[in-house]
């Protein structure tokens, strides 16, 4: 229950632990660093996914499915990318099993081996630019709109659910296209589409930007991100659209013959979001009672709580209630009706608030007499008696202004906690207090390295839009053009 809940001021990383379990979102599997997503968790991902699957279509894209294993020989293929994922693969090696002849139990049979080894997909960049080859042949086949939605596997040894786990979920685009101007305008329309998600379905605000040679995407040329903060003052990357050149279309000599009869190699993008959104979603807002979830990703939008005693009152109650519920459900609002009698109404007043549910509704004998009901807001956990009459269009108005509410308390966050800093001693002060901090660099990886090596904070982004502003690099003191985004982060 919520009650037992450590607090955010007291141990921030064990409270999202146990709320994580708690409210019944994840678990840890028998599988070191693998999580299982139990069905309340799974809920709000599907709502995740069918807001961003809309979105995604809206766009021109289509969704595909491509293999789980990528043979070795597809990541030897561009140098970068292999680089920058090579310590996080899983290698396929075998392809039976077989009794131990000891009675061991089973064994590996040792004649299984595979001709070439497998690597479980970290990212689907190698397998489907493979596939594009067979394809594309000119302009008419061109731009090639793609979206996989699936799980990849990054061998992570320090892990915590949805944040970081060995096996995941995420959607991942991979499109071609005829032109570099073209490939960079769809990097950046899909920067877009991850931003409104994360601001009008989320609730979070995000900063968008490019990162540094450093931080960016191996086998890309230029890597978009949107960046969180949490309410610890800790950095979340929230999603990426990559810029990939003709980096992976030479890797694996993917040609078009152009409208001018010329043969080119075709521009690409990759871009994607995993369920370290819900890692995101539940630190971005959530308190010291449970989860705060915004209305649109909430599986249960209202709950509708009798108080009763005995089979009549509860007749008279949902005599009332019904048809509340089935004009609600028209609305297209998700309303659950709990008359459960195994539990009181105080404990499922408690769990409710626990899960989040944005609006709990409370009736009772009296209301019935005196034509009221209780509505109760899970963002500002006020209670409020009012008339049963007109309370449809009430609680529809009631879960719009949460979800603008709950944006504007995380806004209000960000911006108290955005400071510009114009020397080393500031910054490292700062650092220490949490928050973005921007501040002057002066373009080198090294300063970038030294930086992190010595406060553990990282560039989030070089924002877009960036204004042109002289000065001196924190660190070192040499010219800087413009302001960067450092920060601890997840």
């Amino acid at each position: 229950m919520s009650k037992s809940l450590p607090s955010r001021a007291e141990n921030y990383s064990e409270w999202y632990n146990e709320l994580v379990k708690r409210a019944d979102l994840a678990e840890n599997s028998a599988v070191r660093g693998c999580m299982i997503i139990k069905p309340y968790g799974y809920s709000i991902w599907e709502k995740m996914q069918r807001a961003l699957d809309d979105m995604f279509k809206e766009t021109g894209h289509t969704n595909a499915y491509f293999p789980l294993f990528i043979p070795k020989s597809f990541l030897s293929k561009e140098a970068s990318h292999v680089e920058g994922f090579a310590k996080e693969c899983a290698v396929v090696t075998h392809y039976r099993l077989k009794n131990d002849p000891n009675g061991g139990g089973v064994i590996v049979d040792p004649d299984a081996k595979l001709e070439e080894e497998l690597i479980v997909r970290p990212t689907s960049e190698t397998v489907i630019w493979s596939s594009y080859k067979n394809w594309i042949q000119s302009y008419r086949d061109l731009p090639l709109l793609i979206n996989q939605w699936a799980n990849v596997v990054r061998w992570e040894m320090r892990t915590r659910l949805f944040l970081r786990t060995a096996e995941f979920l995420w959607q991942e685009g991979h499109t071609a296209h005829a032109t570099k101007k073209e490939a960079i305008a769809e990097t950046e329309q899909m920067l877009e589409v991850y931003a409104e998600f994360a601001e009008n379905f989320m609730a979070m605000p995000v900063l968008k930007g490019i990162k540094t040679a450093n931080e960016r995407f191996a086998g890309a040329e230029e890597t978009y991100c949107i960046e969180a903060l949490m309410q610890d003052g800790k950095a979340l990357q929230a999603g990426t659209s990559h810029f990939l050149g003709q980096n992976f279309a030479k890797a694996f000599d993917v040609k078009f013959l152009s409208k001018e009869n010329q043969l080119d190699y075709v521009w690409g993008t990759s871009w994607g979001v995993s369920t370290r959104l819900m890692g995101a979603l539940i630190m971005a807002h959530s308190d010291d009672q449970g989860l705060v979830l915004p209305p649109k990703l909430a599986p249960i939008q209202v709950v509708i709580v009798p108080i009763y005693k005995g089979d009549e009152q509860l007749n008279l109650i949902k005599e009332k209630i019904e048809p509340l519920v089935k004009e609600l459900k028209k609305q297209g609002v998700s309303v659950k009706f709990d008359t459960s009698e195994n539990q009181s109404p105080g404990f499922k007043f408690a769990e409710y608030e626990l899960k989040g549910v944005p609006i709990r509704l409370a009736i009772g004998n009296r209301d019935i007499e005196n034509g009221t009901i209780e509505l109760a807001r899970r963002d500002t956990r006020e209670k409020t008696s009012m008339p049963f009459d007109g309370i449809e269009q009430v609680v529809i108005d009631t879960l719009q202004d949460i979800q603008e509410k709950i944006y504007a308390k995380a806004f209000a966050f960000r911006e108290s906690n955005t400071h510009e800093v114009n020397s080393w001693e500031e910054f490292q002060t700062k650092i220490e207090e949490g928050g973005f901090i921007s501040a002057h660099w002066d373009g080198t990886s090294e300063t970038e390295e030294k930086i992190k090596e010595l406060t553990k904070a990282t560039i989030r982004c070089i924002p877009l839009g960036i204004k042109k502003e002289t000065g001196k690099c924190v660190l070192t003191g040499s010219t800087s053009e413009h302001r960067v985004i450092f920060a601890r982060a997840y």
